[in-house]
């Protein structure tokens, strides 16, 4: 059944979500693998009465004066590493989302965005797709800048992974080598600073410096958020042959994040290896596990074999996976962050 489309709406802006009604918190809840981006990020602040230059903007629809229903929550806030996009969430199912009901209400919530923060902090913006258009559009007339001249940033399925979806399989040993996957340590701060430098040069615009890389790897290994995958070869050095880092948390569901192999050691089942023992690990206390995976990478099928879904051309069939779209503005008029 398509949503209603009623045109009376609501648009609240607060500078911490401990200032957030119950019903907030209520929907970012109730739809936890969805809310994965803001959700977390939420909860991190969530005990700072003010954060400067920080915000999330709710658009609510009223249902009764004491739990109006909540469509969209938009976040701007910053990072370790620098600001982040804009994110939005939405509590209405894709098949549901009708341009009539949603595009004024994104306007309503550009134009609440542009009211609060200067328009060159608006780098990019990251939501599922139809949001994400419409949001680039109502931005663009309402500021006069336009998109980047390869505005799409990164496009992706987002997908997740259950206890009852994970698929446990043993893989072929590859004679002469041995493997070792486990939590990252200190010693591995330089290996992984390397990786991670060479992931966001696949990443553009959001590279690294080296600087940025070493400081990222410090943050994911101190928060025990990263794993390594150890390879040797014919009793040589062990070597870091792949990451997989899971920086968004909330308490049913964990977020895997970034995942990169070393060019030496691919087409070994490096990444499908640590990616499986990643989930596992974070299933035994969460209840799921979600990522996103750009379109055309061949990483879906390593993936899939884990068991996370809809990555077969059957997105349809699973509810929750969805396609999701970052459109970056013109670099020359804003301010580049990373995430």
């Amino acid at each position: 059944m398509p949503i209603a489309t009623s045109t009376v709406y609501s648009v609240s802006s607060y500078k911490s979500p401990s200032q957030f009604p119950p019903y907030v918190w209520d929907a970012l809840s109730s739809a936890e693998r969805a809310a994965n981006i803001v959700l977390p990020h939420a909860l991190k602040y969530c005990e700072k009465e003010q954060l400067d230059g920080q915000y999330w903007i709710v658009c609510t629809t009223p249902e009764n004066p004491h739990s109006p229903a909540v469509d969209f929550i938009l976040s701007c806030t910053e990072g370790p590493l620098g600001t982040y996009p804009i994110f939005i969430f939405t509590t209405i199912p894709s098949p549901q989302l009708t341009s009539s009901y949603a595009s004024p209400r994104i306007r309503g919530m550009a134009r609440e965005l542009h009211r609060l923060v200067p328009k060159e902090r608006v780098f990019s913006v990251f939501a599922p797709e139809p949001i994400t258009i419409m949001f680039a559009d109502w931005w663009c007339r309402l500021t006069g800048i336009s998109l980047a001249h390869n505005p799409e940033y990164y496009a992706a399925t987002f997908s997740h992974c259950t206890r009852d979806t994970f698929i446990n399989r043993r893989m072929t040993y590859v004679p002469g080598m041995s493997y070792n996957i486990r939590p990252a340590v200190e010693k591995d701060q330089a290996a992984i600073a390397r990786l991670c430098k060479a992931f966001a040069a696949t990443s553009e615009p959001f590279l690294l410096s080296d600087g940025a890389a070493w400081r990222e790897a410090d943050m994911l290994i101190r928060n025990k958020q990263i794993w390594v995958h150890e390879i040797s070869e014919g009793g040589c050095a062990v070597d870091i042959a792949s990451i997989a880092a899971y920086t968004r948390n909330s308490d049913h569901v964990a977020a895997i994040t970034k995942v990169y192999t070393n060019p030496r050691w691919r087409k070994r089942g490096c990444a499908e290896r640590l990616v499986r023992a990643v989930t596992q690990h974070l299933l035994k206390t969460k209840e799921s596990v979600v990522l996103y995976v750009s379109h055309g990478n061949p990483a879906a099928k390593v993936y899939d074999k884990v068991g996370f879904v809809g990555l077969r051309g059957d997105a349809e069939n699973f509810r929750g996976v969805d396609r999701w779209l970052e459109l970056g503005f013109d670099p020359e008029a804003t301010t580049l962050g990373h995430w």
